[in-house]
């Protein structure tokens, strides 16, 4: 029989300085914590949790209506995706090679988060997700927290700490959304859904297994009953009138000399808040493309994010000075429309990279920093210098996944321009059907503009009316302008 310890009483670090380089007491260093195997098994867990919760949110970004929770899935998906990396990379540092992350670590789990997948609703999708799915993430990583050794186990801790802040952050957004989308769109939640959600949890002894497993009989999948099936067609709430409009050329004003640059920042505004298409059309990519290394979905899903941020960009632009979006802007949703419904996932991704090529040159990212510095709007050019890296990196992405597959950069281009050539726009056909008039809104936006800031009416900006008739698809003169 081992003879207990026996601390050493008084113990005293130099000068009364804060011990253990002041991660923890000497009492909570040396108290029983959870063995490296035992981690390693919760830490699993919690890695299917974030990977399936980035999955969701991209598998349900592109047909959800409501841009504000558009822009949040983009931003939790990236969220998801660094912390199952972090997670990733402490597993291998185990003992434990990065085998086995991709099995399911509980049946009750798989149906679980299938169940959420398959919601019908807005308003079960986020109620799964943040009133169910990340409380109980965050229920185990609290308790990992609580139970672990914080000088044996630091690095897990470091991990754990990091991620238990934006999952926080995560669970209130969620709690302040749920509301907000039930009744605005008077939807409601079946109580015996969530009542099955709560016997799965307890079926896998919870989501980080720590409890015992509740067995209750059989658990019938509500939603889950028949398999998933991705909608790729963009979908946009009533705010965002009149989609398939393709009647002012924002890159033909843009790139005109003979306009102020004060003038231009509205296009530039436009031209960052019509990105919301892109996460509409990469999420379609991280749906549609299996079995790929786990650093390319991390990859992809940090672009969807920037490219989600670029349209806030935009946004804020319109509201800080002094217009009101909604009234005047007709935001087309027919690039991602195209590339979803007309080309394959790797097509889609070569338009991707060669488009972003495209803004590379001397008439891309930055001029359209030279334009927001030469404006007098500080917040264009602050958002222009941002924008312009963050597609530094996304060509950077596109050139480690695209173009390394693809063998070399001059192929990758011309397959990239190949399956752009594609895309076929239905302008006149749109316009047929009713769809839209392609509507001229630029002179309103303008004179509003000019209005709020008391500039005078630029006569030749004011009768802009090029349109994208004769081009192919949004983004062509900016594609091959370099």
């Amino acid at each position: 029989m081992n003879a207990p310890a026996v601390p050493l009483p008084n113990y005293q670090s130099y000068a009364g300085l804060p011990p253990l380089a002041g991660i923890a007491s000497f009492a909570d260093a040396a108290r029983p914590g959870i063995s490296v195997e035992a981690n390693v098994g919760r830490l699993k867990r919690y890695h299917f949790a974030l990977k399936r919760l980035m999955q969701i949110f991209e598998a349900r970004l592109t047909a959800e209506p409501v841009y504000e929770i558009k822009m949040a899935y983009s931003l939790h998906a990236h969220y998801c995706a660094e912390h199952a990396t972090a997670l990733r990379e402490r597993v291998a540092e185990m003992r434990t090679p990065p085998l086995g992350l991709d099995k399911i670590p509980d049946e009750s789990l798989r149906v679980f988060f299938d169940e959420i997948q398959n919601a019908p609703t807005t308003v079960e999708l986020l109620t799964g997700i943040y009133l169910h799915a990340l409380p109980a993430l965050q229920r185990g990583i609290q308790n990992h927290l609580s139970e672990t050794n914080p000088l044996a186990d630091h690095p897990t801790v470091r991990i754990l700490r990091f991620a238990d802040l934006e999952i926080r952050e995560m669970i209130d957004y969620g709690a302040q959304a749920v509301p907000c989308i039930a009744e605005a769109t008077h939807q409601s939640i079946t109580q015996s859904w969530e009542t099955l959600l709560k016997k799965l949890l307890a079926a896998a002894g919870d989501l980080d297994g720590s409890l015992p497993a509740e067995t209750t009989g059989e658990l019938v999948p509500i939603h889950s009953a028949t398999p998933f099936v991705y909608n790729n067609i963009p979908q946009r709430d009533e705010r965002f009138l009149d989609p398939y409009n393709m009647g002012v050329h924002a890159e033909e004003f843009l790139y005109d000399p003979a306009f102020r640059p004060r003038d231009k920042t509205l296009m530039m505004y436009y031209k960052r808040l019509r990105e919301i298409d892109v996460p509409e059309m990469m999420a379609s990519i991280l749906t549609e493309t299996p079995d790929k290394p786990w650093a390319y979905y991390r990859d992809m899903t940090r672009q969807l994010w920037d490219e989600a941020r670029h349209a806030m960009m935009g946004e804020v632009g319109f509201i800080n000075n002094g217009i009101d979006w909604r009234k005047f802007l007709r935001v087309n949703f027919t690039w991602a429309l195209g590339l979803n419904t007309q080309l394959q996932p790797w097509e889609r991704h070569a338009v991707l990279y060669f488009i972003e090529q495209g803004l590379m040159t001397k008439t891309g990212k930055r001029f359209e920093w030279e334009v927001g510095s030469e404006s007098g709007d500080p917040l264009a050019q602050l958002f222009q210098d941002h924008d312009w890296a963050d597609e530094v990196l996304h060509a950077h992405i596109g050139k480690n996944w695209y173009v390394s597959a693809f063998g070399n950069q001059k192929g990758a281009i011309e397959f990239g321009s190949a399956c752009w050539s594609k895309v076929l726009i239905g302008w006149n056909e749109w316009k047929a059907q009713g769809l839209t008039q392609h509507e001229n809104w630029w002179p309103a936006l303008y004179e509003e503009f000019c209005r709020v800031h008391n500039l005078p009416v630029d006569p030749a900006a004011l009768t802009f009316e090029t349109t994208y008739e004769t081009t192919r698809a949004d983004l062509e003169k900016l594609a091959v302008s370099g």
